[in-house]
């Protein structure tokens, strides 16, 4: 069975989304991280949105995004952090991780007033965002760390950005994030 794949805001998760969610988390970080807290995942910022993929009842795959205005060389970008990116090891090789990003992208233009997606990752990761159609930026970024202290992390590590709009071009500079990341 193919999993299905649902978009739901964070206000609308049910017991059962938590449930399932909680469990896609933990099995892959609870040893290294701890519980997963739905409001503050790990330490990095919530998500507004959760795309999620179930095969029957159990939760198998899971994109997190939330809108913010973050600063680009003093100017104001409405993006959507992108985070929580997760595929569980029994669903893996059946492109669903593309597919989830794509339902994620069609969401972010779905709710309207969001630019670009945007998010950090591991470089190991690089190539498959790349193929789901994300761009690599060099900037330095500035944020609140998991501990809640301001951050600055040196152009060069993994940035990776969609225009929701195939007319924008991502600006130049350095990036302020306003809080912690995703």
């Amino acid at each position: 069975m193919s999993p299905e794949i649902s978009v739901t805001s964070h206000r609308d998760l049910t017991r059962g989304d938590l449930a399932g969610l909680r469990a896609l988390f933990d099995a892959e970080y609870l040893s290294e991280f701890g519980d997963w807290d739905p409001d503050q995942p790990y330490g990095y910022a919530p998500h507004d949105v959760h795309v999620i993929a179930r095969r029957g009842d159990e939760t198998v795959a899971h994109v997190g995004w939330a809108r913010r205005d973050i600063r680009v060389d003093g100017r104001a970008v409405a993006i959507a952090g992108v985070g929580g990116v997760l595929v569980a090891d029994q669903a893996r090789g059946l492109r669903l991780g593309e597919r989830l990003m794509s339902a994620a992208a069609a969401s972010m233009r779905e709710a309207g007033g969001v630019e670009f997606g945007y998010l950090g990752c591991r470089e190991s990761v690089v190539p498959f965002y790349r193929s789901c159609g994300w761009t690599r930026v060099a900037a330095v970024e500035r944020s609140v760390d998991r501990r809640g202290r301001p951050t600055v992390t040196p152009a060069g590590a993994p940035i990776l950005v969609f225009p929701l709009d195939s007319a924008r071009q991502w600006p130049e500079g350095d990036i302020d994030l306003r809080g912690r990341a995703w």
